[in-house]
């Protein structure tokens, strides 16, 4: 069964760093450009914080444009390898549940890839967004790209039927079973995945799961923290079909499970 460290479920993934890259990889850097696009156009300054920056893909993009940035993540093995094959960022470990780095003042935090949905509960999220909110300088951005809840409504066929995946990783085939399955009173996204390679090992089961947020709902949340809601859309984006990419206009609309926003800090 997953390991939990905070509340976080640990995966053969999060622990495995190599192995994340080879099963999502994102060689032209899509969710970082997309990123970068939402803080040009919006005006950010150059401090960015990435919370749940995994293996710093997305923050070595922005570190790249021209960004100072602070990325942090809860897995000690991400870091360790972000550090390694992604320099440039100052890279932390914090945990997005509640953070506080002092006297830094950010000018975004960047929370991608769902990130934001690990708080599965509304105290959980209350407390990420406060915290956003402190380490945020007035005016500033909070940019995020998760699951959109609204997508499984009525989705039936997309739950409780397992479905397989592959690939190879040095010589090894690595094989998944996945089942998705609605907490309907938690609200919650919930997935079991058994990991095999063939090899004689015993199979490898996860269980994680992802809170189900509607766009009105986190209009809510944003608006309650004291955040104005620039953009709340479906897509483009950079894991939607069509995907985003760089001119295309925001807020048009695409076949994919997914929510993009672009909030701002109130001024005081």
């Amino acid at each position: 069964m997953t390991p939990e460290v905070n509340g976080h479920a640990r995966t053969l993934l999060t622990d495995r760093p190599e192995l994340y890259e080879a099963r999502f990889p994102d060689p032209g850097r899509l969710a970082g450009r997309w990123a970068e696009d939402c803080l040009r156009r919006h005006g950010a300054g150059p401090r960015v914080l990435d919370m749940g920056c995994g293996t710093g893909r997305d923050a070595a993009h922005l570190h790249g444009a021209g960004r100072r940035v602070t990325a942090a993540d809860l897995s000690e093995p991400m870091l360790a390898y972000a550090r390694i094959h992604r320099p440039g960022p100052d890279y932390v470990r914090a945990d997005l549940h509640g953070f506080d780095f002092g006297p830094a003042v950010f000018d975004a935090v960047v929370c991608l890839d769902s990130a934001l949905l690990y708080c599965h509960t509304n105290e959980q999220l209350d407390h990420f967004l406060s915290s956003c909110r402190r380490a945020l300088g007035p005016g500033g951005l909070l940019v995020a790209e998760m699951r959109n809840g609204a997508y499984f409504l009525g989705r039936t066929d997309l739950l409780d039927s397992p479905t397989d995946a592959a690939f190879a990783w040095r010589g090894t085939v690595h094989r998944s079973v996945t089942t998705l399955g609605v907490d309907r009173t938690a609200q919650l996204l919930r997935r079991t995945r058994v990991w095999s390679t063939g090899d004689g090992a015993e199979p490898v089961e996860e269980r994680s799961a992802w809170r189900l947020l509607f766009p009105q709902e986190l209009r809510h949340f944003l608006t309650a923290h004291g955040f104005e809601v620039l953009e709340l859309h479906d897509g483009p984006g950079p894991r939607t079909e069509p995907l985003w990419h760089e001119g295309l206009p925001p807020g048009r609309t695409a076949d994919a499970d997914r929510l993009h926003v672009v909030a701002r800090a109130a001024r005081h």
